[in-house]
Parts: structure tokens; C-alpha cells; sequence
């Protein structure tokens, strides 16, 4: 099965399935609306402690939703059934002393018994809400991964962990950014509100047209950029860190759960 069969309509579990039997490896934006998407971290147990306590002390980029319930399980009972950590993304990232070395479809072959999987919350989980008040989500509309980009902004560090904070950007009219930090100040448990809006200079953006992560968008005359903290932030710390064996997501490649966005929300 080609990428583009997987729609907006297609179950969680399907995509997940598809996604282990590699016959999915795209982006998953857009995809399940509804249910909640999570970046995924996997450290060898000698450091989850010290991850763990790094995503405590920065909520925002970090907002952790679960964890493995022991080392070398796979599976993730609070997000939904059958979840395989080792196959059930689009794509991953290997790490090894903190350089990228790979992007595979799976990590099942390099699986060990001491390792810990992390599910952070995703920015894809608050999109749905500003869609459902009638905002616009500009890397929606023209079919790409959502831009990220290092800021000069430092996390707190834990351990081995420390790094820049990783924002991502949606272009919006001000009227709408204030109603978008509104809406997102109900889902700190998907990166809150955002972080900064306007120029991107005042958090160390250079250009918006060259993204460290995921694709450029068009930002229209009158629009100002809106910047929530990104869950790629992870990726910075692990580069800081240099594990000499670690494995994340790839970027927009995120770990579709069965739990719903609505469950995240606090009224």
C-alpha cells in the first residue's frame, strides 16, 4: 500500500498497522483526527531517569504523556492496545554520540532489553482544536510538515540532557494569534499556549524561509508568525547528550494513539 491510501478517515490502529508492515512512511499530519499523536524518545534505562526529570523541568516542549512501563517493554497501555514502539511510527531517527546516523522504518533489529520509550505530546493534537474554531493551520492547507526551527532559548537541563528550545510556526493574523494562545492555554499537556509570536529574531530565527526542521510555509501580508514550543526539542537535548545509542521519531513522523484529543483538553 502506497503512502498516500492513508486519509484522514483511516482508524489509528490501521495506520499504525501499516506503518509496521512498511506500507506507510509518510507524515502524519492531518491524519487521525481526533486522536492524540506523540513524538517518541527511546534511551537505553542508565539515562530515562535523567530524561525523565529533563522533560519534568521543561513542560512545554516536554509534555509527557507516558512511558514504558519497564525496560525492553514495547508496548504503551495508556495510549491504546497492541502499541509497538519499535514499529508503529512512519520513520525514526538513530542516534548514536549525539549525530544522526539513520532514518529507518523500524527499530525492531536494534531493540534491547534495557531500553525506555518516552511519548511527549504533539502540536498536531492542538491543530484540531484552532481548525474546530475556524483557524486556519497554513502546513494543512498546503500539504507539508509543519516548519520547526532552533531557537537561542535554553532548556533546563537534566543529567546529560540540555539544549536549545525547538519552536514550531503557524503564520496567523493577530486576531487570530490571540484566539490561537486562547484556545492552546486548554492543552498544556500538547504544548500549552505558545511561546512567543512576532519577530523571530527576538528568539534567534534568522529566516523563516530555511527551517531547521520540516518544510517553509507562505506567510501572507498581515499575518505574524505564532511559535509554540515542538516536541522535536528532544532531538537537540539527545545531540547535547551523545547516548551512544538513542532513537526518536522523525520529524512529522509521529506515533498514532487511540486516546482522543478531548481527553487532553482541561475546561
Amino acid at each position: 500500500m502506497e503512502p498516500g491510501e492513508v486519509n484522514a478517515e483511516t482508524p489509528p490502529a490501521q495506520i499504525r498497522a501499516m506503518a509496521s508492515a512498511g506500507g506507510f512512511c509518510g507524515t502524519t499530519t492531518g491524519l487521525a483526527p481526533g486522536y492524540v499523536q506523540c513524538n517518541l524518545v527511546v534511551v537505553p534505562e542508565k539515562y530515562a531517569s535523567d530524561f525523565a526529570e529533563f522533560c519534568h523541568r521543561n513542560p512545554k516542549p516536554c509534555p509527557l504523556l507516558a512511558r514504558s512501563p519497564a525496560p525492553g517493554d514495547t508496548s504503551l497501555p495508556e495510549l491504546g492496545v497492541n502499541i509497538d514502539v519499535r514499529t508503529d511510527c512512519p520513520r525514526y531517527r538513530r542516534w548514536e554520540s549525539g549525530q544522526l546516523v539513520d532514518e529507518p522504518l523500524d527499530i525492531g533489529d536494534a531493540w534491547g532489553d534495557d531500553f525506555v520509550a518516552f511519548a511527549l505530546g504533539c502540536s498536531f493534537s492542538f491543530e484540531e482544536a484552532l481548525i474546530a474554531d475556524g483557524l486556519e493551520i497554513r502546513n494543512i492547507t498546503e500539504g507539508v510538515n509543519v516548519p520547526m526551527y532552533r531557537t537561542d532559548q535554553q532548556c533546563q537541563s537534566a543529567g546529560p540532557f540540555s539544549g536549545q528550545l525547538v519552536v514550531s510556526m503557524r503564520p496567523m493574523t493577530p486576531k487570530n494569534a490571540i484566539r490561537a494562545i486562547q484556545i492552546c492555554t486548554r492543552f498544556p499537556s500538547v504544548h500549552g499556549a505558545p511561546v512567543h509570536f512576532g519577530d523571530p529574531s527576538q528568539i534567534g530565527i534568522p529566516d523563516l524561509s530555511t527551517p531547521d526542521f520540516g518544510d517553509p510555509v507562505s506567510v501572507a501580508p498581515g499575518e505574524v508568525p505564532v511559535f509554540w514550543a515542538c516536541g522535536v526539542t528532544p532531538q537537540v537535548a539527545l545531540e547535547q547528550a551523545k547516548l551512544p545509542l538513542a532513537f526518536t521519531h522523525s520529524p512529522g513522523h509521529m506515533l498514532v494513539t487511540d486516546k482522543t484529543n478531548a481527553g487532553l483538553a482541561i475546561l
